[in-house]
């Protein structure tokens, strides 16, 4: 008896629902907006946090980038002389653009401004002292300053090939 009623329920009851149902329930569509704001919540701070570290590790490069002309140009134009006991040697950037270690269009990473020809890189008793570029450098002090510590950082991780030995 109970299977008749089944049956019967069957053949016409799965029917008719079959024909109504076209879509997703107003229940579902919540559901998935819901869902899609909460992984919005989390991935908007992240994505932001990647852009402004991939903007301060640029800028923090293109101090290096100053740093290793300065390095080339007193070595080739200036014998080595790096200075000894206390003297500073300061080295601007337009001395470095006009004799050709950098180039004149070379721009700030984080801010596409071109870069401030009176930035200087300092060195005190022949060790690099600090790099001054354009003020709002990410990762600089404010007024573009880096120290010597995180100018020469750039590269501590760079892979090395091992000296040879006979």
């Amino acid at each position: 008896m109970l299977s008749a009623k089944l049956k019967a329920f069957g053949n016409k009851g799965f029917k008719a629902m079959g024909k109504d149902e076209k879509g997703f329930t107003l229940i579902e569509l919540l559901a998935v907006i819901v869902i899609l704001g909460i992984i919005a919540v989390i991935a908007i701070p992240l994505i932001g946090n990647i852009i402004n570290n991939s903007k301060t590790n640029a800028d923090l490069n293109t101090a290096n980038q100053v740093y290793n002309a300065a390095r080339m140009y007193v070595i080739g134009q200036e014998n080595g002389d790096f200075g000894s006991g206390t003297t500073t040697k300061t080295i601007t950037i337009k001395v470095l653009m006009d004799n050709g270690y950098l180039e004149k269009t070379l721009t700030l990473p984080s801010t596409k401004a071109a870069l401030d020809p009176t930035g200087v890189v300092t060195f005190t008793s022949g060790e690099l002292t600090s790099v001054k570029l354009n003020a709002g450098a990410k990762g600089a002090s404010s007024d573009g300053t880096y120290d010597a510590a995180k100018v020469l950082s750039v590269n501590k991780d760079a892979v090395t090939t091992p000296a040879k030995t006979s």
